[in-house]
């Protein structure tokens, strides 16, 4: 049965359209079955109908003609129940439909299947025969299994329009596709495709003759790339600010550095061309990224295998022509690469929207400081239809339209006004204090993990940093990097941001995010061996960290100190044990240094029940809202399957934040939100309510939180907590506070908060 259902999906995944796709589910489950007749309906979910779209067995003149409403007939029958139907003598049924133009009056037995995506019925499939035997239990669970196995790709042509062909409009493309958000505002503008230049997936192996003139070759090759990288950033220099340029000179220094230039090296010499070696390469540093938990961390892995491409590019014979970039271009692709962007001219550039990626792919990070609206992530994109074309991205709910209609192309120029007109306001907010209107205090501080991230931090009016990823550092090397190493890249972040203080959390690695040089496999890394769990089984790994980090702060101390995934207090004791042991042995050599703030991270549930014995230990806690959301509701954002059921303001999650602030403020202890809760403006409201003492985010969000928290009064948003901690259902709590931004005169930011 399993190959035969893989013969099958194999096949439905390799027809052109949907036509043929239909095609070969009823010929070849009828040909399986053994029976008269399968057919495939499908639903017309405007219309409520079901339309016959394909069969074998009944009169081919039927297909396409033969509707029925949801309440009529057994398919409508299977439809509205969502459950399968079988009989032995179907006419009998008082559900039963006969439609003569089908000939199915010669057939008794009827078996059908809801074909169900995401709980959608997408349709039925129905097989039928002469005899009044029912089904036997094999046919039923092979039926069930195969409309199960398609549902998926039936979902994805009715996304790119194939099902619109039941009201004869089989190429319209208007209907708007769903992505995720990945830099904010309304691009309108011409869609230009554009692909990677060269596939290090497809290199074949092959020996080299000569490896000498082979790695020679190899070097003129990255000396050709530097030269393009060096290029690009003095391209981009004129809109970016040095900060933001760390990207591509990151580019440069992997070329520069021990790992892919040096490991292909090898590979040539121990006689493997130089693509292949190339490949092995890049492709063993891909797969690290990419097993990794962190989604940003998990990102990096597409920034080195576009930089690979890029050194294939110059490897392979011949290169792609210039591509032509209109006065409003919107980028489109499989998998758009920060150094496709810095190919478009700055002013031409409008917006991105790419198939795969996520808000921590290098190029929405880019696009965000670049002011460029983008859409990632949009899976049903059909790329190979779009060049050319008219689209609007609108990166607030990552919706693309594709040749959008007259109405739909005004509202969207009507919003574009409305946005450059909260630009403005918003931009005068930059230097004025995150203050409720009844004097409440609330700084905002950006979460960074790169150079990239600090100009559009300072730009934003950051009063410093909530949270500073510490991994990166370890993740571009082929060792733990040295004390003074580590104390190079924590002191220019110090710096920069002085005298404003710096969060950073310690080394917070382990399960699925694992480095090249000290690799952990589990079956279940998000409950596995990370964070705090292993730095300290690994006591010299942690005190380096920690040494490096109090001697980066000499002079400044403006350094706080975050632990991650904690789970119980002895962790929290062990910790601040080392942390006093590095501060002494430090003090010993005689560094000036003062003792830094030591905070908690909230993000396991065990966490939010001991939050007043973890605050008597530290000075402050700081509640990390995606674990914490990820935990409570037992949903993988990350996987497309549930991701619609995380919800920040789900009740549970608001309960378990003021439970936090509620054992924190006991000890008097400040706590803090650097989760993307923090950024959303319908749950700052209740941020103020609960009385958060600080607020972490990235850049961008922060001048909107700071607008909410002038609006709101703490009287009036602890008012608007006590109203949605009564209500049981996500949806309803975040249309209750968004009509209060509304009524407030903030109905701009509720699109930045959906």
């Amino acid at each position: 049965m399993l190959d035969l259902l893989r013969r099958i999906v194999q096949e439905v995944n390799a027809a052109s359209d949907l036509d043929q796709a239909l095609n070969v589910i009823v010929r070849r489950v009828k040909q399986v079955m053994e029976v008269d007749v399968c057919s495939v309906y499908l639903m017309d979910h405007e219309a409520r109908q079901l339309v016959l779209m394909a069969t074998e067995g009944l009169n081919n003149e039927a297909v396409r003609q033969v509707r029925l409403n949801v309440e009529e007939g057994l398919v409508g029958l299977v439809a509205e129940r969502a459950e399968l139907v079988n009989l032995g003598e179907a006419p009998a049924h008082p559900r039963y439909r006969y439609f003569p133009a089908t000939g199915e009056e010669r057939y008794h037995a009827f078996l059908g299947v809801p074909i169900i995506h995401h709980r959608t019925v997408m349709g039925v499939l129905v097989v039928q025969q002469h005899s009044d035997t029912p089904y036997d239990t094999n046919a039923v669970n092979f039926l069930v299994t195969i409309a199960s196995q398609l549902a998926g790709a039936i979902a994805h042509a009715d996304a790119v329009g194939g099902i619109d062909g039941l009201r004869e409009q089989r190429h319209d493309l208007r209907k708007p596709l769903q992505g995720l958000p990945g830099a904010p505002g309304v691009a309108i503008g011409t869609a230009v495709v554009v692909h990677p230049h060269a596939s290090v997936e497809a290199v074949p192996d092959r020996q080299c003759q000569d490896p000498v003139a082979e790695e020679a070759r190899f070097l003129a090759a990255v000396g050709e790339v530097r030269t393009e990288l060096r290029e690009m950033i003095n391209r981009m220099s004129e809109l970016l600010p040095a900060g933001d340029l760390a990207l591509f000179e990151a580019y440069l220094m992997m070329l520069d550095g021990d790992n892919l230039v040096s490991a292909t090296v090898s590979g040539i010499q121990a006689g493997s061309w130089a693509p292949a070696a190339l490949r092995d390469t890049v492709l063993e540093h891909v797969r690290i990224f990419q097993s990794m938990d962190d989604p940003y961390l998990r990102e990096r892995a597409e920034d080195i295998r576009d930089l690979g491409r890029r050194i294939l590019q110059r490897l392979q014979e011949g290169t792609q022509s210039r591509t032509e970039f209109p006065k409003h271009t919107v980028l489109v692709g499989e998998e758009i690469t920060a150094s496709m962007l810095a190919e478009v001219p700055p002013k031409r550039l409008t917006g991105v929207v790419s198939v795969r990626g996520s808000r921590t792919s290098h190029v929405a990070i880019l696009s965000r400081a670049l002011g460029v609206p983008a859409v990632m992530g949009a899976e049903d994109l059909p790329v190979g239809r779009l060049d050319g074309r008219e689209v609007i991205a609108d990166g607030y709910s990552g919706r693309v339209y594709i040749e959008p209609t007259a109405d739909i192309r005004k509202e969207f120029v009507r919003l574009q006004k409305e946005e450059a007109a909260l630009s403005a306001e918003l931009k005068a907010l930059k230097n004025r204090p995150a203050e409720t209107p009844d004097g409440r205090r609330i700084p905002l501080y950006a979460n960074t993990g790169l150079v990239a991230d600090i100009q559009p931090s300072l730009n934003s009016g950051a009063e410093g940093v909530g949270l500073y990823r510490t991994e990166f550092p370890f993740m571009v090397r082929d060792s733990f990097p040295g004390e003074e190493e580590q104390r190079q890249v924590y002191r220019q972040v110090l710096e920069k941001f002085h005298p404003r203080p710096v969060t950073m959390r310690t080394l917070d690695i382990g399960g699925d995010k694992a480095l090249p040089y000290f690799p952990i496999k589990e079956d279940n890394p998000f409950l596995g061996w990370r964070g705090i769990r292993i730095t300290l089984d690994h006591p010299e790994i942690f005190l380096l960290q920690i040494r490096a980090m109090l001697k980066s702060s000499t002079g400044l101390d403006n350094l706080s100190l975050l632990l991650p995934m904690v789970s119980r207090t002895t962790e929290v004791d062990e910790a601040l044990e080392l942390v006093h042991r590095a501060f002494a042995e430090l003090r010993e050599e005689g560094v000036a240094i003062k003792m830094p703030r030591m905070g908690v991270m909230v993000e396991v549930p065990s966490a939010v029940y001991q939050a007043a014995a973890l605050a008597r230990r530290v000075d402050f806690l700081s509640i990390g809202t995606n674990d914490l959301t990820q935990y409570l509701l037992a949903v993988d954002r990350n996987n497309p399957h549930v991701a619609e059921i995380f919800d920040p303001l789900h009740p549970a999650v608001i309960r378990a934040i003021s439970d936090v602030v509620t054992g924190a403020h006991y000890y008097s202890k400040p706590v803090s939100v650097c989760g993307e809760m923090a950024g959303d403006p319908a749950a700052a409201i209740l941020m103020i309510g609960l009385g958060m003492d600080a607020l972490s985010m990235s850049a961008s969000s922060l001048p909107r939180i700071k607008w909410v928290i002038r609006t709101f009064s703490f009287d009036r948003a602890r008012g608007l907590l006590h109203e949605v901690l009564d209500m049981e259902d996500p949806h309803e709590i975040r249309a209750h506070l968004n009509a209060a931004l509304e009524h407030a005169g903030l109905g701009g930011l509720v699109r930045a908060g959906k």
